[in-house]
C-alpha cells in the first residue's frame, strides 16, 4: 500500500478545505506512478510517502492514517544553544518594540497634523 501525506502541501482556503497547486498534484501523481513501477525512482520520503506491506498495516491495527506510516520529515538540528538564542531573540524583540513605539509616535503626530487625535 502506498501512503501519501499531503497535509503540508497546498494552501487552506478555509478551516476544512485545502487547495493543491499544479506542482503539488504533479508530485503526488509522479510518486504514485513511480510506486506502481510506471516511472523510475520510487523511494519512501520521510514526512511525505511510504510504501507499506500488509503486515505493517496489520501491526498498526488496520489504521490507515498516512502520518502513522510516513512519519515526520527530518528537521535540521538547531546548533544554537537555547540561552544564546533566547538572548539574541529577546534583544531583537526589544529593538522591534522600540521601533514600534517610534512609529506609533510618528503616526500620532501625523494624525494630529491633519486634525485628528488618537
Amino acid at each position: 500500500m502506498l501512503f501519501i501525506d499531503a497535509r503540508n502541501m497546498g494552501t487552506m482556503i478555509d478551516r476544512r478545505h485545502r487547495v493543491l497547486t499544479e506542482d503539488d498534484i504533479k508530485k503526488i501523481s509522479q510518486t504514485y506512478h513511480a510506486w506502481r513501477g510506471e516511472l523510475e525512482g520510487y523511494q519512501d520520503v520521510k514526512g511525505f510517502c511510504k510504501s507499506a506491506k500488509l503486515e505493517e498495516v496489520r501491526q498498526q491495527n488496520w489504521v490507515l492514517t498516512p502520518g502513522r506510516y510516513v512519519g515526520s520529515e527530518e528537521k535540521e538540528e538547531d546548533m544554537e544553544e537555547f540561552n544564546e538564542k533566547m538572548q539574541r531573540l529577546t534583544s531583537e524583540l526589544s529593538e522591534q518594540f522600540k521601533r514600534s513605539r517610534e512609529l506609533e509616535d510618528e503616526i500620532r503626530k501625523n494624525m494630529e497634523r491633519i486634525g485628528f487625535e488618537l
